[in-house]
């Protein structure tokens, strides 16, 4: 990389711990092109404004990275969530009983659900319940629990029970990152563990994810999904990381947001 300012250096390295996580003083050394020193300082001065916070063996970590509602999130990368819940509810056929998760984008895929015959709906998310409660062709369901304000959706031991008395023909789940290496990142545990659990008692799986979610690792909590399972995503995708997830097992769907039209 050819040399950049020190702003713009450290407002880079700020960046690659939102995507990444964690790097190394020698990483970033060789990454930036300076001296060690270099990189120290800029992280001395990173963690005094509070944008980075230090940890072990010369390694830093962005510090307390918020979670943003739902709310916030209904308005990001927009076109691509519509063009990949259009391409989610034609996977969907008469007769079928699926699994919607919370979230925006799969909330995005619950609005393109009106129009369905003869399915069920069961969900954990308000975003759905709200799409569809008025949508007398479609039998819907909420497994309930304990509602995270911030992610509009249900989880918990009531949750989970409700879960382990019914089985799927497909789920439909939302995150907050993807790492090949990992699985699929959320805030808290018990997101993590219910999307497991969701995705074990469904015979098609499906992440909805647009691509800059991609190689993000934002929180610590990770669910593990068994091979087989689809990510649909953007064709803005990063080449490498759906090569990556194509070696583990995963199958890629490429969506392309649709043109507008002026009437």
């Amino acid at each position: 990389m050819s040399a950049i300012g020190s702003k713009a250096r450290r407002d880079r390295i700020v960046h690659l711990a939102t995507t990444t996580g964690l790097a190394s003083v020698e990483e970033l050394s060789q990454l930036f092109g300076v001296t060690a020193s270099t990189i120290r300082r800029d992280l001395a001065k990173l963690t005094t404004d509070g944008r980075l916070a230090r940890t072990y063996g010369g390694a830093m970590a962005l510090a307390a990275h918020p979670e943003a509602s739902l709310r916030q999130r209904t308005g990001e990368a927009f076109e691509a969530k519509q063009a990949i819940a259009r391409w989610a509810a034609r996977q969907v056929r008469p007769g079928e009983t699926l699994l919607l998760d919370a979230g925006s984008t799969v909330g995005a895929l619950a609005h393109e659900l009106r129009t369905a015959k003869d399915i069920t709906v069961v969900t954990t998310g308000l975003t759905t319940l709200q799409a569809l409660s008025d949508v007398e062709s479609i039998h819907l369901e909420c497994l309930g629990g304990t509602l995270r304000p911030l992610s509009q959706g249900f989880v918990g031991p009531l949750t989970e029970a409700a879960l382990e008395r019914m089985t799927f023909d497909r789920v439909f789940l939302g995150t907050d990152g993807i790492a090949p290496e990992l699985g699929i990142c959320e805030a808290d545990l018990r997101q993590t563990r219910l999307k497991e659990l969701m995705a074990r008692r469904s015979e098609h799986v499906y992440v909805l994810a647009h691509a800059g979610k991609l190689g993000r690792r934002p929180f610590h909590a990770w669910a593990s999904l068994a091979k087989g399972w689809t990510l649909v995503t953007d064709d803005s995708a990063d080449p490498g990381v759906l090569d990556d997830l194509r070696a583990r097992g995963v199958t890629t769907i490429l969506t392309e947001p649709e043109p507008l039209t002026v009437g």
